[in-house]
């Protein structure tokens, strides 16, 4: 049985070592630069707001009274979506479909997030809007095709 020498125990030592750092970056930067590049990162100074304002029920909201209350409209070949925030509150406050669309009925709110889904013949496009330091952001893009019916 050949016995490693200590030169070749302080190779693998280094080799492990390196690995473990090397995995330890591949995470901070998946999961504290990943979501910014998917442009979802975190709430900007709102995490603790948005658990606040969450009430004993689930899905219930409070806005905070003190917080400004914004508007912002999304537009697409669907139509487009009013949504308001007040602070980390979201409100679904107009669905407005384009010819040959229709939105499906959506949140209206106080929630943490508020969804629409609008539906054209087999495509669907469905959006969910979050507040972000009070302006509504879109978190998820859900664009669908279902395939044609034979008979």
């Amino acid at each position: 049985m050949v016995r490693p020498t200590p030169r070749t125990l302080g190779y693998l030592a280094a080799w492990l070592g390196a690995a473990v750092v090397a995995v330890a970056v591949g995470l901070f930067a998946v999961t504290g630069v990943g979501a910014s590049v998917r442009d979802r990162g975190p709430l900007t100074g709102q995490a603790q707001a948005v658990e606040a304002a969450l009430a004993d029920q689930e899905g219930f909201v409070t806005p905070d009274p003190d917080a400004e209350r914004t508007s912002r409209v999304f537009e697409g070949e669907y139509g487009s979506f009013t949504v308001s925030c007040q602070g980390a509150v979201a409100y679904g406050d107009a669905v407005d479909p384009a010819p040959g669309w229709r939105a499906l009925p959506y949140e209206q709110g106080p929630d943490d997030d508020i969804d629409v889904l609008f539906a054209s013949g087999n495509r669907s496009i469905e959006l969910e809007v979050y507040c972000n330091d009070g302006e509504a952001t879109i978190s998820d893009r859900e664009v669908k095709t279902l395939p044609d019916e034979d008979d």
